[in-house]
This record gives C-alpha cells, sequence and structure tokens, in this order.
C-alpha cells in the first residue's frame, strides 16, 4: 500500500488487488481490518490512504525486507535476483534486533541491492523520485539508481547485460514508434524496449 501511495496518492481497492493478486472482495475486508486497527483510513470513491500509525508500520516492514535483502545478497552471497522472495519468508519472522545487527554487520546500507532506500530506524527514508531510461533523450547519459524487484528473471536479464544501480548509461540511439532504445553500457551496447526501460530508474546526467 505504502508503494502505491507513492506512485500517486491514495490507493484503489482494485490496485491493492492487483498489487497482491487476490480478489477484491479479498482486499476490501482486508481494507477493513486494517481500518480498525488505525493502520488505514478509507473513503468510498477516494480509495485507501495509511495513516500516520500505519505508514510507521509500513517502514518498519519496509527496513526490516530490504535490510534482509541487503544482507543476503552482501554477507551470504545470494544473487540479487533471489533475495526478494527469500526477505519475504522472513522479515515477519525475524526481531528489530537481529534487523539492526545485520544492517551494522554490512556496514549500515542506505539502499537494498535493487537501489531501493532503506528507512533508518527512526522511519525516516528517501523518498527521491528518479526518472526512468524512457525519458533519456539522445545522447544522453544517466546513471542507473534502482530497478524493479519484483520479476527474477528480469533482473537476471538486467545482470545479463550489466544494469545495475551506480552504473552509468549512454542513450546512443532511440528508434521511433515506441521502438527500442539502444544503449551503451561500460564498452558493450543493448538494446531495450520501452517497457522495460521504464522499469529501470535513473539519475540523469548533464552531458
Amino acid at each position: 500500500m505504502y508503494g502505491i501511495e507513492q506512485g500517486g496518492g491514495a490507493a484503489a481497492t482494485n490496485d491493492i488487488a492487483a498489487k497482491l493478486s487476490i480478489a477484491a472482495a479479498s482486499v476490501s475486508g482486508m481494507v477493513r481490518r486494517l481500518a480498525d486497527q488505525g493502520l488505514v483510513s478509507y473513503e468510498r470513491y477516494r480509495g485507501v490512504r495509511l495513516t500516520a500509525l500505519g505508514r510507521r508500520a509500513a517502514l518498519r516492514t519496509i527496513r526490516r525486507h530490504r535490510v534482509i535483502e541487503t544482507y543476503l545478497a552482501q554477507a551470504l552471497g545470494y544473487p540479487w535476483d533471489r533475495v526478494h522472495e527469500e526477505a519475504e519468508r522472513l522479515e515477519h519472522a525475524v526481531s528489530d534486533e537481529l534487523v539492526d545487527r545485520m544492517a551494522a554487520a554490512v556496514g549500515e546500507p542506505v539502499t537494498d541491492p535493487h537501489g531501493d532506500p532503506i528507512p533508518t530506524r527512526e522511519g525516516i527514508i528517501d523518498e527521491t523520485r528518479h526518472r526512468t531510461l524512457s525519458d533519456m533523450a539522445r545522447g544522453g547519459r544517466a546513471r542507473v539508481k534502482r530497478v524493479s524487484d519484483e520479476d527474477s528473471e528480469l533482473l537476471r536479464y538486467l545482470a545479463h547485460i550489466g544494469i545495475r544501480p551506480g552504473v552509468v548509461v549512454t542513450l546512443t540511439d532511440r528508434a521511433p514508434f515506441d521502438g527500442p532504445l539502444t544503449l551503451q553500457v561500460g564498452r558493450g551496447t543493448c538494446q531495450m524496449g520501452p517497457a522495460l526501460a521504464s522499469r529501470v530508474m535513473v539519475e540523469l546526467l548533464p552531458d
């Protein structure tokens, strides 16, 4: 729900259902239970919003998830395309103390392996909105900041072509009519369709 809100305000029940791959009727019951706990507010036709209490709870869970992902990758050598599912299994089973110890063990990271910001213990998170590869102009340069972590096959492909947070890319060509983008990545080049390019968030660099 936090992620949907970040994408554009209140979360519609249909959006939540699609995100969780469950029926809309199940979402309605879940929203009522969360509202009873003071975690969300709901107005008909206006959608669902996290309350201050709900936002704190969401950021606590996000911190757990992303710290676990980072620990798995850095301390245990897990590939970045496998840490998301492992973290989802572990995030509700570990204590805050263990999460803090994991974070300390890998140097108090500020982002996870996919570039997503990790909230602090106090619930502070970097909410910078980045552009995407699709926003680049021909000849432009950008530094990869974040990539979508929900598709492990996508992550394996991005790793194969050298796209990771921190990598600088140059858009050398853009085919017309929503055709593929041609990118220079290091000494090599690759092509990427607009749908995939929209899932890679970047910081545009000066010429």
